[in-house]
């Protein structure tokens, strides 16, 4: 072969390789659209706001921007004690039971996972200020406020939900964010996240 077969043989090849590396580009790029646009679909109608205010929505567990679902009238509290996974106490000594979500019982004797849930759930807290917000009722028949709990742009509920420490249960008339607290159920069990991993 020529030396000028070969130079344009190799320049070719070289063409080649440039081009299926684009090519391999394009592809993975439209691939990961293609999956966000997928994983986009998965969060049922009328949750978007309640998927924004989890660390799957882009929350994370550090200072953020601040989510607000509704707009709470109460402010920040301080909070004084984790109590469990889903029970806190802030100031002024007021109990706070989280709203929609069931971790397992710390006491009398400590259940399967109870542990786990109450220390994500003081993680949750690490800054000790939170937003309350009210649903329909304003305490239940242990005198507790019933309340959503955010810290900073986490819905503190609905994360604990999605990551496998606590269950969703709907106690009407409470139920603004029911059917999104089922549905990151439904992906904390799909996942096996927390509690749900050797199920």
């Amino acid at each position: 072969m020529s030396s000028r077969l070969k130079f344009y043989a190799f320049k070719w090849g070289g063409y080649r390789v440039a081009l299926a590396f684009v090519l391999g580009c394009l592809l993975a790029l439209s691939v990961g659209w293609w999956q966000g646009a997928v994983q986009a679909e998965e969060v049922p109608s009328g949750c978007e706001a309640v998927y924004s205010a989890t660390t799957r929505g882009g929350a994370t567990l550090i200072a953020g921007g601040g989510c607000v679902l509704r707009a709470s009238k109460e402010g920040k509290v301080a909070v004084l004690k984790v109590i469990d996974g889903d029970t806190i106490e802030v100031a002024g000594r007021q109990k706070v039971r989280y709203i929609g979500v069931d971790t397992p019982e710390l006491r009398p004797k400590a259940e399967l996972y109870a542990r786990e849930a109450t220390e994500y759930n003081k993680r949750l807290l690490r800054k000790n200020l939170v937003r309350l917000e009210r649903d329909v009722s304003e305490r239940d028949r242990f005198n507790r406020l019933l309340r959503y709990i955010y810290v900073d742009d986490i819905l503190v509920n609905a994360e604990l939900v999605r990551e496998g420490y606590a269950t969703a249960v709907a106690y009407p008339p409470d139920t603004r964010y029911a059917r999104c607290f089922a549905a990151l159920q439904d992906e904390a069990q799909e996942a096996r996240r927390g509690m749900w991993a050797g199920k």
